[in-house]
């Protein structure tokens, strides 16, 4: 196929002569001509402005696109940390165009550097953002928003700052996740001591926590670490409580055990138990040593050997008790035996009382009374031979009153001698009396309380022994008085009438001392009532009485006279 012809070139000269040629052959006016003319170069005049104007523009547009290029060029390179300028003139040289055309890809590159830069600051900010929001906890309630990215200042250094942050976030979560499994290691082996379910324990604590191989990311809030540390320190409270009670009750079980001679195949079935009595509460122990059960096993054997225990002290405690009250009785102190035997069984029976302080507090009593007893020891010796002097005492008195006793009777020589040492006895009453009552009133002012001896306070009862004994010296002169002036009377009376009193008859023998008889003799007689004599009678022998008798006439001669030794009675 044949190449069609270029068309060939035209120029404005030639069109203006070829114009010129056919206004010629026309007759086109001359003016007419001139005015056309001059209407044409104003429209190629025009024409030219138009595009030199437009050709300006583009000028301006290219002049402002590499000026804007290169602000941001600058502008890249400021927030991308690259503080070399960028010169036109310096670095592109030629042409707008050539310019413009190698402006582009140098913006076009540092447009791609930033868009990177910009996603590997919202990459980094995003990872800070979320780990603040994991430790905050705010992460619970959704994912945090996008962040958004100054990009004003997208340098390394910038960058570097993020990066440093963001790795100690990481820092932060590391040591949370590690503090939270070593706390949840020891939860989990808390729970297995104490048989707790662990799942149900790491739920109270976040439901993260107990999701079966934790495809979720678990939580590491200020808030769940505290609740994670307080489950550790309840569930070791709570596992201290248990090893300290079982320790306890183990002490208990031992302390039985040998207070009961409990046998070895008895024993061994708590073995289990008595092995952590020396066990520190940090210390790994078995599985299911803890258990609620097993505590339960425990105390209900405590309380069953308790219960044994309580019959077996009740036994002997009361052994105590009567012991007690030997002591007591020993030295004459009085001691309610019945009544605090009633107080202690009831004690043992409420089960309120502590069995062994309650046997140590008898112990203590049983000390302390025979402590008690000790200082009483000496005034009781003094008590006792005051008392058997005392009794000879009595006896010399009833046998002084015995007519018969100097009669050759069997065992008169006996008491002749019994009666010496009597009134050799008796005659020590007084400074033995002196001596004991001194020595109580020392020993009342030392230990600041009366010394009671049967019930009674023993100075009351010297004072009225003494009270007593003087009254009967005072009886006994009075008895001697009254004989002598029944002998002065009896004299008067044989001078007055020129006979002799009739002799004394002796009387028949008495009843052995300590016996009475109302049997009287008048005559030498027996007879069953009392003979009325004039001298028997109260007052009889008064001073006015005997002046009275002076003067009245001798006594019939049947009148008896009464043995001296009457009177004593």
């Amino acid at each position: 196929m044949a190449t069609p012809p270029l068309p060939r070139r035209v120029s404005c000269g030639s069109l203006l002569q070829e114009l010129q040629e056919l206004w010629g052959e026309i007759g086109q006016d001359e003016m007419e001509r001139n005015r056309m003319i001059l209407q044409l170069e104003e429209d190629c005049l025009n024409v030219y402005k138009t595009k030199v104007d437009q050709t300006r523009k583009q000028k301006a547009d290219l002049l402002q696109t590499l000026s804007f290029g290169e602000a941001d060029i600058e502008k890249i390179l400021s927030a991308l940390g690259e503080r070399e300028s960028f010169s036109r003139s310096e670095k592109l040289g030629g042409t707008l165009m050539e310019q413009l055309s190698k402006i582009e890809p140098v913006l076009e590159d540092l447009r791609q550097r930033r868009v990177e830069r910009v996603n590997e600051f919202r990459a980094v900010q995003l990872q800070i953002v979320r780990l603040q929001a994991e430790i905050s906890g705010t992460i619970d309630h959704g994912e945090p928003p996008a962040p958004l990215v100054d990009e004003s200042d997208l340098s390394l250094r910038r960058f570097g700052e993020l990066k440093a942050q963001l790795n100690e976030l990481q820092t932060e979560k590391n040591l949370r996740l590690q503090k939270i499994d070593i706390q949840i290691k020891c939860i989990n082996d808390m729970c297995n001591t104490m048989t707790f379910d662990l799942k149900e324990a790491l739920y109270d604590v976040h439901p993260s926590y107990a999701e079966s191989g934790r495809s979720k990311s678990i939580s590491i809030s200020n808030s769940t670490l505290d609740r994670l540390a307080g489950k550790v320190h309840s569930l070791n409270h709570e596992k201290k409580q248990r090893l300290r009670k079982l320790q306890d009750l183990g002490s208990t079980l031992i302390e039985l055990w040998n207070l009961m001679d409990t046998p070895i195949d008895e024993q061994t079935c708590f073995d289990h138990v008595t092995s952590l009595i020396k066990v520190s509460p940090n210390t790994v122990m078995p599985k299911g040593c803890l258990a609620h059960d097993l505590i339960e096993k425990v105390e209900i054997e405590v309380k069953r050997l308790n219960h044994l225990k309580a019959s077996k002290m009740k036994e002997l405690v009361l052994k105590k008790m009567i012991e007690l009250e030997e002591i007591y009785r020993s030295v004459h102190m009085d001691i309610d035996g019945g009544s605090e035997r009633r107080i202690l069984n009831d004690l043992i029976d409420s089960g309120r009382a502590d069995l062994s302080e309650l046997l140590t507090g008898m112990d203590d009593r049983i000390s302390e009374a025979r402590e008690h007893a000790l200082s009483r020891k000496d005034i009781l010796e003094k008590v006792e031979k005051w008392t058997l002097a005392s009794e000879e005492e009595t006896w010399l008195d009833e046998y002084e009153r015995d007519q018969n006793r100097y009669n050759a009777g069997r065992g008169a020589h006996k008491n002749l001698k019994r009666a010496e040492k009597a009134r050799t006895l008796v005659s020590k009453i007084p400074s033995l009396l002196e001596n004991l009552t001194a020595k109580i009133k020392a020993w009342e002012k030392e230990k600041g309380i009366p010394f009671m001896f049967d019930k009674m306070r023993l100075l009351d009862t010297l004072e009225e022994y003494t009270s007593t004994r003087q009254k009967k010296d005072e009886e006994k002169r009075r008895s001697r008085e009254l004989k002598k002036l029944q002998e002065q009377f009896a004299a008067e009376q044989g001078t007055m009438f020129g006979a002799k009193p009739s002799p004394i008859r002796p009387l028949p023998a008495r009843k052995p001392l300590g016996q009475s008889s109302n049997v009287n003799i008048v005559g030498g007689t027996p007879t069953s009532r009392r003979v009325s004599t004039p001298m028997s009678r109260k007052g009889c022998l008064s001073s006015g009485k005997v002046k009275e008798a002076a003067k009245t006439p001798a006594a019939p001669a049947n009148y008896v006279a009464l043995p001296k030794d009457c009177l004593d009675n």
